[in-house]
């Protein structure tokens, strides 16, 4: 095969790796019962004026299988920290003792735990748009490459190569998918 049309696939690759990568990240955030820091890093607090993520202004930690706490780096802060807690609509309701920020995770409900395999599977889905988008700017790179002189055989065969691609790709979301589920509606 034609370098240049080895370093076309081997960028699509990436792309995709990239498109998973980001996939776990979003349903590392998604609660499955049991306490995680990543559960907190989309709370922003009010510090000296500027949005700063909770976990910039002080220790996120997990105290137990239900429990996070929030210690801040300036005391001052805990009241900023419960509130933004509070307001990030999470379903967590802080406590603090003056020292730290405690985060009680309640059990999942079984209609919470649906809900959640649903935002699961809406980040899934947003990950197949994503690698059918990076199929499609290949195939149109391909088309071009045609165009302007590579052999259609060589063409060919990277199509095919990209479509191979594309399915492995496809079957890791779902790999992904299934684990994340199994694990919200574990009890």
């Amino acid at each position: 095969m034609d370098p240049s049309l080895s370093e076309v696939i081997k960028h699509m690759e990436v792309l995709m790796i990239k498109s998973i990568d980001y996939l776990k990240t979003e349903l590392h955030s998604i609660r499955a019962g049991k306490a995680s820091p990543a559960m907190i890093d989309s709370v922003t607090v009010e510090y000296y004026g500027t949005p700063t993520p909770v976990n910039q202004v002080g220790t996120v930690s997990v105290i137990d299988s239900h429990t996070l706490s929030v210690v801040p780096w300036e005391r001052k802060m805990i009241p900023a920290i419960e509130r933004a807690i509070r307001d990030a609509n999470l379903g967590f309701n802080p406590m603090s003792d003056g020292e730290m920020v405690r985060i009680p995770i309640p059990r999942l409900t079984e209609d919470r735990r649906k809900d959640l395999v649903k935002q699961a599977k809406a980040e899934g889905e947003k990950a197949r748009v994503a690698i059918r988008k990076h199929r499609h700017d290949v195939i149109g790179t391909l088309k071009q490459m045609q165009k302007d002189g590579t052999s259609e055989d060589a063409i060919k065969t990277a199509e095919s190569k990209v479509e191979e691609g594309t399915k492995d790709f496809m079957r890791k979301v779902d790999e992904v998918l299934k684990v994340k589920e199994d694990e919200i509606m574990t009890v």
